[in-house]
């Protein structure tokens, strides 16, 4: 266990009731556990200062024995390169584990060392489960390279700037300004984000229209309606490096969890946000942080939920004790990110390290095994009338059940885009499946391609979780007519859920599995839209 927590750092477990905005860590704002925010890169003589220690050596050993070997003749260069080779890689193992384990006590409690940097986590420091190797991947040819799809998505946010610039009448408009695929960019994409916060937004077409880019773009264009890059001072470069970070270490792989679903979620959350009821009494900082939270809510998602790890008996089950565990890892890879791209290293270290611990409240309470909790806490509040949305603890709350119905709202999209939804989760649930059959393992609920059909699993679904959820999100807007819409939409792909099952089950096995149908049909650590 003290290898494992070696590797991966501290366990920042957050205690949430729900309401309370001082859910934090166990440890207190100021203890050295947070410690300081990392310093902007710095590099000297084409290295760079931002390095891990190990990394850094490494880069310097190269260097120095390039130049010494120039210096030296042919025999010496060319004697035993295996051998050398062997040892460096002996070496660099040898420090890479002293460096790891002396950041860990002998009992797992953090070792923060003379800087006290937290550990974080990131998309490349643990083993990735990888789907790949199932026979429902990708079809040849529609994966690109990672090279050519980073150019693709750089080259779109350079016209998105160009397009911001050009619109706040910082560039001429003059006819060679612009290429022709940035008239095209602006034709079509800028377009789209001009009715971003219309509830049928399609974020497919959105993202094809992006070049794969979405989440960036639309976070980039949500900070600039919200004024946000000004108000927080942010570096236009340092936050397009965060957002690239989030982005990238979504997997693409994943027919659901990917960094679509984070620009649907945020597309969602922003129409949230706007509502009358919660809009006028939202500061700047609310804004930031229901953003921030819904763009990185699942960022790092394996592919696979919960009880999967669990059963595999995976670290990071093992390191967040089985207990809200890809949430604790999509919270504790946000802040590795953040210090890493230094966004908020302007701000003072007390403000960096309350925002890093409210998006740890907001992303923890998107864990569905906690669904119940929270809805209980919500009916509570609005049966008793008490909620002062002047209070920073209960807005804080209310941001909670926002981004919780953000995450789930794929029922009440129109049904064109809440099908596409639907079927993608329901892939990736049979992909687990199809891994458990492999390996011997217990198939987990709903993961079963052949008993698990994807309108009964949405019919339980939107049963016992989306439903409850938004009934009481549309009394708390009093009700707004968006709350209005999506409740309509809801009822209307339950209906078309329940024709497609009928239309799929033979009469004599759909009375069969009425009459014996349990009370609930999500199993528990499910994650469906």
């Amino acid at each position: 266990m003290p290898v494992l927590e070696g590797l991966w750092g501290p366990d920042l477990r957050m205690r949430d009731t729900g309401l309370d905005v001082g859910v934090c860590p166990e440890e207190p704002p100021h203890s050295p556990v947070w410690g300081p925010l990392r310093t902007p890169p710095v590099t000297c003589g084409g290295l760079s200062l931002a390095l891990e220690l190990p990394a850094l050596i490494r880069q310097l050993r190269a260097a120095w024995r390039a130049r010494k070997g120039g210096s030296q003749g042919p025999e010496r260069n060319q004697a035993s390169p295996w051998m050398e080779s062997g040892k460096e890689q002996e070496e660099e193992i040898k420090l890479d584990t002293e460096n790891r384990s002396a950041h860990v006590e002998a009992d797992g409690r953090l070792n923060t060392g003379h800087a006290g940097v937290l550990l974080a986590e990131r998309r490349g420091s643990y083993p990735l489960i990888d789907l790949r190797i199932l026979k429902t991947s990708a079809q040849q040819g529609e994966v690109e390279t990672v090279t050519r799809r980073k150019v693709k998505r750089l080259l779109s946010f350079q016209r998105y700037c160009h397009a911001s610039r050009l619109l706040r009448g910082l560039v001429p408009h003059t006819p060679r300004s612009l290429h022709l695929l940035d008239d095209d960019y602006l034709g079509q994409a800028a377009h789209m984000l001009s009715k971003v916060g219309t509830w049928n937004f399609d974020i497919f077409l959105f993202d094809r229209l992006t070049n794969g880019n979405s989440l960036v773009t639309l976070m980039c264009h949500l900070f600039n309606v919200y004024d946000l890059i000004h108000h927080f001072q942010l570096d236009m470069v340092k936050l397009n490096r965060f957002l690239g970070m989030v982005q990238e270490d979504y997997h693409s792989q994943n027919p659901y969890h990917n960094a679509v679903h984070a620009a649907d979620v945020t597309q969602a959350m922003y129409c949230y946000l706007k509502e009358p009821k919660l809009a006028e009494h939202l500061s700047p900082l609310d804004v930031f942080l229901g953003l921030m939270a819904a763009a990185a809510h699942d960022v790092d998602h394996p592919g696979v939920n919960q009880p999967f790890l669990i059963k595999t008996r995976h670290h990071l089950a093992s390191l967040y004790q089985n207990t809200s565990v890809l949430e604790s890892h999509h919270w504790r890879s946000t802040v590795g990110m953040l210090r890493e791209s230094g966004l908020l290293s302007h701000l003072p270290a007390d403000m960096s390290r309350d925002i890093e611990q409210r998006l740890g409240s907001l992303i923890l309470a998107t864990d569905i095994n906690r669904q119940n909790e929270f809805l209980m806490t919500f009916r509570e509040h609005l049966d008793n009338q008490d909620l002062d949305l002047q209070l920073a603890s209960h807005r804080h709350f209310i941001l909670q059940i926002a981004l919780k119905c953000a995450d789930i709202c794929n029922p009440c999209r129109v049904w064109e885009l809440s099908r596409q939804w639907s079927e993608r989760v329901c892939e990736e649930f049979y992909r687990q499946g199809d891994l458990e059959k492999k390996f011997d393992l217990e198939i987990s609920p709903l993961c079963n391609q052949q008993s698990d059909s994807v309108p009964a699993i949405q019919i339980g679904f939107i049963s016992y979780i989306v439903e409850p959820l938004f009934e009481e999100w549309h009394r708390f807007t009093e009700p707004s007519l968006l709350s209005q819409t999506m409740l309509d939409h809801l009822h209307k792909n339950k209906a078309n859920w329940s024709s497609l099952r009928c239309a799929h089950t033979p009469s004599d096995v759909q009375s069969h599995s009425q009459a014996e149908e349990p009370e609930g049909e999500v199993g528990e650590g499910s994650d469906i839209p």
